[in-house]
């Protein structure tokens, strides 16, 4: 394997403060958002303010500490699309494709939702921020937007098309007392002391280029804009030459006296300093740092590059400075698994139109609190593959395997080493499209073999054996596409294979996985004697400590109860549950796409779907919380995977924004008698969360009690973990002291497990 210099060099260069994420509280949400995904850099009197799509970050060259901000403290939303700020009062305006609006006055964050709110009916993403003193105007598909910074509220709205009608505004700027829009019907103006600038008579069309007017702006005490890649001074009506390179311009930015333009072609990328007089002063590339260039700014000496690929960086005219918290490269669309205090997730499949053309890619671990990317920005051999959909881990020695939808078969060793399996191997093409190796599920049975759907192939279901010997099986059913994807592998061994389109296959391979003379299949489809799904349609699967298999389709939940029966006489059908929802009796997640199904340490269920996330009770007859952007920091309802690190009891979604995570109270069982550990301790002046007592045996009965032995609180563990609100049995508060904490075994024998220091002040 050859790495990519980059890695090393890119970050050599800048030594950041970053505050520690390590421990947050039960019932706390923490993000694990892309930061390399720049799409904006503006600053402030004091700062510079980077933006993402799902994000922001907030950069103080002085002390060199970065702060990150998200739902989790304070946004409103995510999906960024622009932001501007006030240089001298610094305060920020934060705008997202729904138009609602975030202004950020030093620690405060001020939301403005009148227009996400409106009835007006149209494109509501805001595509530029101007700020000009206490005023910034807000260029958006509905027309110009303008927000009232002192008193923090909407003003106007003008609505600009040649005949009143709402047209899309790219860019404002303003030059010699007229306001400039670069619109769909091209460039318009209107004097700033008109009276009444909403009526959109008022406005003049002084450069009618349909769709080709992309931006405005003021330099040098004159009008520019860009139409297609070329930029024109605009001078008394007339239109004046000014600049092309042939190079696509992504943006143009007047900082500091400065024009810098953020350009690219196929193969490279640069910022360039363009004179009053239209030609290039400086040119800034380098291939850590400027990948794809969003914007460029000039603040207290230094060129600030926002890059998509990249993040934000800085230039001092010799060196570059990766300022860069440690993140994952991407949402990860994909799979997301649990591996012993940590995670592996994929990119998925890359469905955006930049993503593609910039390979984005990728496979990214977090371990030790800590993301490592392994992407084709920082390792070769990721050039060439696409839309890693699906992941494992071999619990054997910790390597990760991957499966692209079109690319084969990653393997990462121990020691990051990475070989693919590819037309090197036996896996197969797709019969309906060539030269396509899609492996789209992995699981490893209990004697480390590797069981691979090679979805679309004849023999779309092989096995690497832990020999490293290969076996195909063609799976002798009739299924649209030969489809197989997801794979569960239950206490039998036996292989439940989700099959997109057809339903649920179950595969047993009989006594030897070489003979396949005693292999058995069935299909599971919804109907009564056909297996009973909810639907044909599964989405996720998984199962429960009970041996119960909960599987998710497009309308609902069903349950299969005797996995064990599966090709008896007898056979096995799925149970659809009915419960008590809302005092009406109904099916489980009826009508829900149930897109992911976790199971935590004390067998409650978390179930994601299109609507937010769920928890519900072991048996599902109760809900224990339900998530959504709306009542919690998800960025998204759109719940495509969830992971729980049964150590700490923290779960992993994974949305459409990125990934969040939440705090959990469950925890696995550990086989150590004497690992008990306790968080907070000594509980600290002021604080009003949980106290997490983890690290313990099967559920046992917990008892907090004072140091002459006299009961405080008393609760049954959920999985490893017990958790103490801090009061006593009549919901008090309780004193500064020592608190014993003692553990009930099976036959009720109890022992001293640790000890609390509570401390009030």
């Amino acid at each position: 394997m050859r790495m990519k210099a980059y890695a090393v060099v890119f970050m050599l260069s800048c030594t950041l403060k970053v505050a520690s994420q390590f421990q947050f509280p039960l019932g706390a949400w923490r993000e694990h958002l892309p930061y390399n995904q720049a799409i904006g850099v503006v600053h402030t009197n004091n700062v510079v303010w980077m933006a993402t799509p799902f994000s922001l970050l907030r950069y103080d060259p002085v002390d060199r500490e970065i702060e990150r901000k998200s739902k989790v403290n304070g946004l409103s939303e995510s999906g960024i699309t622009a932001i501007g700020a006030n240089q001298t009062s610094g305060k920020l305006v934060v705008a997202y494709t729904n138009s609602n609006i975030d202004i950020i006055d030093y620690e405060k964050i001020f939301n403005i939702t009148d227009i996400r709110n409106s009835n007006i009916s149209g494109d509501k993403s805001i595509n530029h921020v101007l700020v000009l003193q206490d005023m910034a105007y807000l260029s958006s598909g509905l027309g110009i937007i303008v927000l009232d910074l002192i008193k923090m509220e909407v003003k106007d709205t003008y609505v600009i098309g040649e005949s009143g009608n709402r047209i899309t505004v790219l860019e404002t700027a303003i030059s010699n007392n007229f306001l400039y829009a670069a619109t769909t019907e091209g460039l318009k103006r209107v004097s700033l002391s008109e009276s009444n600038p909403a009526d959109f008579t008022k406005w003049n069309l002084v450069f009618p280029a349909n769709n080709s007017v992309k931006s405005v702006f003021s330099y040098n005490n004159s009008l520019f804009f860009r139409q297609n890649d070329s930029l024109f001074m605009f001078q008394n009506g007339t239109r004046t030459f000014f600049y092309a390179d042939g190079w696509k311009i992504q943006n143009e930015t007047v900082s500091a006296s400065k024009l810098l333009l953020s350009e690219s072609t196929a193969d490279s990328a640069r910022i360039i300093e363009i004179s009053p007089t239209g030609f290039i002063d400086k040119i800034i590339g380098n291939p850590y740092s400027v990948i794809h260039p969003s914007q460029a700014i000039y603040f207290q000496d230094l060129y600030w590059i926002a890059d998509s690929v990249a993040g934000l960086s800085s230039f001092d005219g010799n060196v570059f400075n990766a300022i860069l918290p440690n993140s994952p490269a991407g949402i990860a669309l994909g799979d997301i698994t649990s591996y012993k205090d940590g995670i592996w997730t994929t990119a998925g499949a890359v469905t955006d139109s930049w993503q593609s053309a910039n390979r984005n890619a990728g496979i990214y671990a977090f371990t030790n609190e800590h993301w490592t990317n392994h992407d084709s920005r920082t390792e070769n051999e990721f050039d060439s593959i696409r839309d890693i959909i699906t992941i494992v881990i071999d619990r054997s020695d910790g390597s990760a395997w991957a499966g692209s939808f079109g690319d084969g078969l990653i393997h990462i060793s121990n020691k990051n080493n990475i070989s693919h399996f590819k037309l090197n191997s036996p896996l197969e093409s797709s019969i309906f499209s060539p030269g396509s190796i899609r492996v789209s599920g992995l699981a490893f049975d209990s004697e480390q073999n590797l069981w691979i759907s090679n979805y679309g192939a004849v023999n779309n279901l092989q096995v690497k054996k832990k020999n490293s010997n290969w076996i195909k099986f063609p799976i002798p059913l009739s299924l649209i596409e030969n489809a197989v994807a997801d794979i569960l592998i239950d206490d039998y061994d036996q292989k439940w294979i989700i099959s997109p389109k057809n339903g649920l296959i179950v595969f047993n391979h009989g006594q030897q996985i070489d003979n396949t003379g005693d292999d058995t299949y069935r299909l599971l489809r919804s109907g009564r004697g056909l297996g009973n799904l909810p639907d044909n349609e599964v989405l996720s699967i998984a199962t429960d400590k009970n041996g119960l298999l909960w599987i998710g389709t497009a309308k609902g939940i069903g349950i299969i109860p005797c996995a064990a029966e599966i090709f008896t006489s007898s056979g096995c059908e799925t149970v659809i549950p009915i419960v008590q929802q809302d005092n009406f009796p109904g099916y489980l997640f009826k009508e829900e796409r149930v897109q992911a199904i976790a199971v935590d340490g004390a067998n409650r269920k978390w179930i994601g779907t299109r609507s937010g996330a769920w928890l519900i009770s072991a048996e599902g007859e109760k809900t224990i919380y339900r998530f959504t952007k709306d009542n919690s920091p998800l960025p998204d309802n759109d719940i495509r995977s969830i992971t729980i690190n049964g150590m700490t009891g923290e779960v992993f979604f994974g949305t459409i924004a990125g990934i969040y995570s939440f705090r959990g109270t469950a925890t696995e069982s550990t086989d150590a008698k004497d690992n008990i550990l306790i968080f907070p301790n000594p509980v600290p002046p002021g604080y009003t969360g949980s106290i997490a007592i983890r690290g313990m045996l099967n559920n046992p009965l917990v008892k907090i009690t004072e140091s002459d032995g006299r009961l405080v609180f008393e609760t049954k563990a959920l999985g490893g973990q017990a958790v103490w609100n801090g009061k006593d049995y009549r919901g008090r508060k309780v004193s500064s002291g020592v608190y014993l904490v003692l553990i009930s075994d099976e036959s009720g024998k109890q022992k001293l497990a640790g000890k609390i220091v509570v401390i009030k002040k």
